[in-house]
C-alpha cells in the first residue's frame, strides 16, 4: 500500500497494516525516514506502480485536491483506492443524526469536490468526525491547560478513536466502493468530554466560557457551529467494522490506563442502539 500523508491517523493506520503482513510506504511533504516526498515524481510513480492498494489522507487546500491532481492518472490503475475525508461534508445538521445518503453540503467546498472526486473513481471514502487518540485527546488537552468548556448546551458531534479509523481501513479492504462513516456510538457535547478527560485526571474542569471569552481561533469556532450525529451503519453492515472505542468514556479510559470499577461503570453516554 501507498499511503499519501503519512501524519497522524495514517501513521496508526500503517501500523496496523504492516502487523498483518503488508508492505506500506506513505508520502511526506519532505522525505523522511520511511517516507518519500510527495514531489519526488520518479518515486511516487514507481511506488504507484508496484501497489495494489493507495490511500490518501492528504486533505484539499483552495486549488483543489492536490494528490489527484498530480497522480490522478496513475492513481486510477490501481486496484483499490482509498480516501480519508471528513465529515465536515454533511455541514451542520442541527444535531440531527446523518447518514452516506445525506446531500453533501459543507462549507469548505474544497473538501466536498475532492470527497466526490475520490468517490467518482471508485474509492472507499470513510468519513472521519473529530480524531482522538494517543497524546491527542481531551485527556492531553486538560493536562496541558489547553481545554476549553464553551457555553453551548445543544453542541453535539461525533468523534472516532485513531484506532478504529486504522481497523476502519482494514476492514474497507475487503468491502465495496463507497462512502463510509466512521464514527463512535455515542454523539455528545464537547463539554462532557472535557469533563469525563478532568474526572479521570483528578482535576476540576474548566470554567464554562464564551467562545469570545475562550479567546478561540476562526478554526474552533466554525468546529462549534455545526452540530450533527453521525450514523456509523453502513460501516457496520457492509464492512463487518465494529468501533473499539464505542464512546468517549470507553476510548479516555483506555487512553488513561485507569481501572477504577467506580468510573468505569459510570453510566455510559446515550446512543441511538442501531446507530442507523
Amino acid at each position: 500500500m501507498l499511503i499519501f500523508g503519512m501524519g497522524y491517523s495514517a501513521g496508526h493506520i500503517a501500523e496496523r497494516l504492516r502487523a498483518a503482513g503488508w508492505s506500506v510506504i506513505g508520502t511526506s511533504r519532505a522525505a523522511r525516514a520511511g517516507t518519500i516526498g510527495f514531489d519526488d515524481d520518479a518515486a511516487v510513480r514507481a511506488a504507484l506502480g508496484g501497489a495494489d492498494a493507495v490511500l490518501s489522507s492528504v486533505p484539499p487546500d483552495a486549488d483543489g485536491d492536490p494528490v489527484l491532481a498530480r497522480y490522478g492518472a496513475a492513481i486510477s490503475a490501481v486496484p483499490w483506492l482509498g480516501y480519508l475525508s471528513s465529515t465536515g461534508v454533511y455541514g451542520d445538521t442541527g444535531g440531527a443524526w446523518v447518514d452516506e445518503a445525506a446531500p453533501l453540503a459543507g462549507r469548505r467546498a474544497e473538501r466536498v469536490t475532492a470527497d466526490q472526486a475520490w468517490g467518482a473513481m471508485g474509492a472507499r471514502v470513510l468519513r472521519l468526525p473529530g480524531i482522538y487518540g494517543p497524546d491527542r485527546s481531551a485527556l492531553d488537552r486538560v493536562a496541558a491547560g489547553r481545554a476549553h468548556r464553551i457555553d453551548l448546551p445543544d453542541q453535539v458531534f461525533s468523534r472516532v478513536h485513531v484506532d478504529d479509523i486504522a481497523s476502519g481501513v482494514a476492514a474497507a479492504l475487503g468491502g465495496p466502493p463507497g462512502a463510509y462513516n466512521l464514527a463512535d456510538d455515542a454523539p455528545c457535547g464537547q463539554n462532557a468530554v472535557i469533563e469525563f478527560a478532568a474526572a479521570l485526571l483528578g482535576v476540576v474542569p474548566p470554567p464554562l466560557q464564551s467562545m469570545d471569552e475562550a479567546g478561540l481561533s476562526a478554526m474552533a469556532r466554525g468546529f462549534y457551529s455545526e452540530n450533527r450525529r453521525v450514523a456509523n451503519g453502513k460501516a457496520k453492515r457492509l464492512l463487518g467494522w465494529r468501533p473499539a472505542n464505542p464512546d468517549y468514556r470507553t476510548g479516555l479510559l483506555a487512553l488513561s490506563a485507569i481501572t477504577s470499577p467506580a468510573i468505569a461503570s459510570a453510566d455510559p453516554p446515550t446512543a441511538r442502539p442501531d446507530q442507523r
